[in-house]
């Protein structure tokens, strides 16, 4: 049995359940509150903890219905430390970027289990989150603190822009070829109907453009040989606003 359920909603967004023993479960960014109420009923579990990421609407309307309706604890953005919650310890990885309060779960690995980080709409599969309450520098900090994790992390996005960060990625680089064996697997996802979750962080460090930003291969791409990894991120992150 997965433990990570995941709850596509409002277009593009992800909701997910954790559950984290046979009865038990905890959300993270439950942004629509009758999905998963649906969720938990068909799924036999109980909601103990509601996790969010950030303070914006997508990610947290369903969280005070939620309190109401089942009792949960909810852990908002601007907490730091260890969470236990059961046999879990969840790491709260501070990443200000898209948000002065952004915050990235980290459940930390256990046996025969690999890490599993919900990053919000700090890291995306093959892109990251505009910067809007900090700058670029901050947000490209963060990203390298959840870069630092071991590569079989399994990484659970607020948001589903894969196609589009790989399309994008393909700009800078016409001919890599992981990018491209990345974005056809995502389209036979998609045509399957399968959600395009989750990555790992091993993949996100070779397809991820963004976390690219300190290869030479990438300065040299945008014409930026000299410049630093967070001039570069914030290039890529304009080019990207242009995009899409």
């Amino acid at each position: 049995m997965k433990p990570v359920i995941t709850i596509p909603t409002l277009g593009d967004n992800y909701i997910y359940l954790y559950r984290y023993d046979q009865h038990d479960a905890i959300a993270i960014d439950p942004g629509k509150i009758r999905i998963v109420l649906k969720t938990l009923k068909e799924q036999e579990l109980n909601l103990t903890d509601v996790l969010a990421t950030h303070h914006h609407f997508d990610h947290t309307a369903g969280i005070g219905d939620l309190k109401k309706r089942t009792g949960c604890n909810v852990i908002t953005a601007n907490k730091t430390g260890i969470l236990h919650i059961g046999n879990l310890n969840i790491q709260i990885i501070p990443t200000p970027g898209h948000t002065r309060d952004s915050v990235c779960y980290y459940i930390q690995p256990a046996k025969d289990q690999s890490g599993i980080l919900f990053t919000g709409d700090t890291l995306f599969i093959g892109g990251c989150g505009r910067p809007i309450e900090c700058d670029a520098s901050t947000m490209w900090d963060s990203l390298q603190k959840i870069a630092a994790l071991p590569d079989d992390t399994l990484v659970y996005p607020g948001h589903d822009y894969t196609e589009e960060n790989y399309e994008f990625s393909l700009t800078i680089e016409p001919n890599n070829t992981l990018v491209k064996k990345a974005l056809r697997t995502i389209k036979d996802w998609q045509e399957s109907n399968k959600p395009t979750v989750p990555s790992n962080i091993g993949q996100e460090r070779a397809t991820n453009v963004f976390l690219r930003s300190d290869d030479p291969v990438i300065k040299s791409a945008l014409g930026m040989p000299n410049a630093t990894p967070a001039e570069v991120f914030a290039e890529l992150r304009l080019r990207k606003n242009a995009f899409g």
